[in-house]
């Protein structure tokens, strides 16, 4: 991180990082596959730092402060590498492979932050939310790249207003689901009806076997 705080992501070697963290390039293949991989353990630190410094003070608050909470306080344990994350940002903008690579470590970030926050990401709206998750973090950390203000009132405000735009659409996709129950349940229906059930599949395969083979009368 203190490299990528000085110089673009793209330039930075293996060989320079091996060299700036006093390990040789082998211990170094030993602990990360890939330059990319050290973000992957930054953010798995973070995760740990979190979720070390999560108590049960908003639980009988409402959802939103919760998830609120929690991502602020991922946004302060990352403040000592922001300058770096900067960098990066702006180096991996042009490079969708290391984006689509992130994108999974950011998942499983958020499968930890919303548990962390008590929400439930199991059921059937449970992909809906974490990949709501990685867009809610990563549209308000944008905005806090760039913001100086020791408050953080423009990070503040924008994760507040991100929270509040995904909080809408899970709401929709949650009368989406309720009003289609109904059309779900005729069709599951239809199709019980339309394929014979296992006793039955078993007892017409019988039926033609003893048809069939002229031994079956013995």
């Amino acid at each position: 991180m203190d490299l990528a705080s000085h110089r673009p992501w793209r330039e930075i070697e293996i060989g320079d990082i091996a060299k700036a963290a006093n390990v040789s390039l082998a211990e170094f293949r030993d602990l990360f596959p890939s330059k990319g991989a050290v973000l992957g353990a930054l953010s798995r630190m973070i995760d740990r730092e979190v979720l070390e410094g999560t108590t049960d003070d908003l639980a009988g608050e409402p959802a939103h402060e919760r998830i609120f909470d929690v991502m602020m306080r991922r946004f302060d344990a990352l403040q000592p590498y922001r300058q770096a994350l900067r960098r990066i940002a702006q180096d991996l903008q042009y490079d969708p492979l290391s984006l689509a690579a992130l994108n999974q470590v950011a998942l499983n970030s958020q499968r930890f932050m919303l548990a962390a926050a008590g929400i439930d990401t199991e059921g059937p709206l449970g992909t809906l939310k974490l990949q709501g998750a990685v867009l809610v973090w990563a549209n308000t950390m944008r905005t806090w790249l760039d913001d100086d203000d020791p408050t953080q009132a423009k990070t503040m405000a924008r994760l507040d207003r991100e929270l509040r735009r995904g909080e809408r659409i899970l709401e929709g996709a949650e009368d989406l689901r309720r009003l289609s129950a109904p059309f779900r349940a005729v069709g599951r229906a239809f199709l019980q009806g339309r394929r014979p059930s296992r006793p039955e599949r078993r007892r017409t395969h019988d039926e033609n076997g003893e048809a069939d083979n002229p031994a079956a009368a013995i």
